[in-house]
């Protein structure tokens, strides 16, 4: 099984993008932003896929472990990225949020590049102080006070579902590494207060939680939006309204191509593709911890957790908040959800497991081969 996760990881990347293309035709069309273009948003997507299909190529052929040498290079481009997100006419306040960086025509989230520099990092630190895991200093402080540097930033953004992201991620990878377990316990009551105390002081947010909590007295207002996206999943039923006949993304479901776009997949295509969509992400996590679990080194092992977390623990939040099992976080759906620099990101991810799992299989493969070719070959 372990020696085709890498297919099966291949495959179900796959199906998810081809949905995620599909869909997006479905319902951008329908978006306020869309400039009077139906095609807008998927022409953008599709420039997106392109630059992400470079970055998981590259990732793929390059050694895992040139990332975690030069983690200080992407640790430090994250941070400068992060603070221009405050620079004016650079930095883009959206919807309360300064989250994106605008240049010309494009846009990107530097949150995305601070995912992935997080993961380099701690990849990088675990494996050079295995021992000291285990320790107060070198296993939970040092390690937590530099990611803490990114994560002030990006809270600062009012951006709480990508530090709360960032956290859970950092907290599967000290896990892995070894962190004790009473200093992680710690550390999910204190990130959990520390959200709790930011979100109830901070108007939006706190709506968002009170929508959670009632939201059919708020459904007019701050629980539109999942309001909406249940009317989507009942219309749907198991067979769906049918491709492209959805009602909701017709401007009563704000954003159905971006954060809400797996309520239209439900009110599209029904339950039966939905729960398709939950199996290739389930498809993607166990194929991505068996070729992590099967690297050749520690640092392969921490990296592939790391990739891992990040793409299960946003599709999970995403899917929770779509059926209102979890308050609004505004995280993209992974390969699905309209987002260029978060599906850069993703594929980015996906080929670094490729490359994980090709130095893990493939290359011990072919090292016993020569070793067996050299022992029977005769002597002359």
């Amino acid at each position: 099984m372990h020696r085709k996760s890498a297919y099966f990881l291949f495959l179900a990347v796959l199906g998810m993008l081809v949905i995620g293309i599909v869909m997006l035709f479905s319902t951008s069309a329908f978006a306020r932003d869309s400039h009077g273009d139906v095609y807008f948003f998927v022409k953008r997507q599709v420039v997106w896929l392109g630059v992400g299909l470079i970055g998981c190529t590259v990732a793929a052929l390059v050694d895992y472990h040139f990332w975690q040498r030069t983690w200080w290079i992407w640790f430090g481009l994250a941070l400068i990225a992060l603070l221009l997100c405050f620079v004016p006419h650079l930095g883009m306040r959206i919807n309360g949020s300064r989250r994106w960086i605008g240049l010309g025509p494009v846009t990107f989230q530097p949150s995305e590049i601070a995912k992935i520099a997080v993961v380099f990092f701690l990849a990088w630190w675990f494996a050079r102080y295995e021992k000291g895991a285990g320790r107060i200093l070198q296993g939970f402080m040092i390690p937590f006070a530099i990611v803490v540097t990114l994560l002030l930033l990006i809270v600062t953004e009012v951006d709480l579902g990508t530090t709360a992201l960032i956290g859970a991620t950092m907290f599967v990878i000290m896990f892995v590494a070894g962190t004790n377990p009473v200093l992680l316990g710690l550390l999910s009551l204190g990130g959990l207060a520390g959200i709790l105390f930011v979100a109830t002081h901070m108007s939006e947010r706190m709506a968002r939680l009170s929508a959670f909590m009632d939201p059919e007295r708020f459904k007019d207002d701050a629980g539109l939006q999942q309001m909406q996206a249940l009317i989507a999943w009942g219309s749907g039923g198991m067979e769906g309204l049918g491709l492209g006949n959805g009602r909701q993304k017709m401007l009563y479901l704000p954003y159905a191509h971006t954060d809400f776009i797996f309520p239209m997949i439900g009110e599209e295509l029904g339950l039966r593709v939905s729960l398709v969509v939950v199996f290739l992400f389930v498809v993607i996590i166990v194929c991505g911890m068996m070729i992590a679990l099967h690297a050749k080194d520690r640092v392969g092992l921490l990296l592939g957790c790391g990739i891992v977390s990040l793409l299960g623990l946003q599709a999970a939040v995403n899917i929770g908040v779509t059926t209102s099992l979890l308050p609004n976080k505004g995280l993209p759906l992974p390969f699905v959800s309209y987002g260029g620099s978060n599906l850069a990101a993703c594929l980015f991810g996906i080929g670094l497991l490729l490359n994980i799992y090709r130095q893990g299989v493939l290359e011990p493969a072919n090292r016993k081969r020569t070793m067996i070719q050299a022992r029977t070959t005769p002597r002359i």
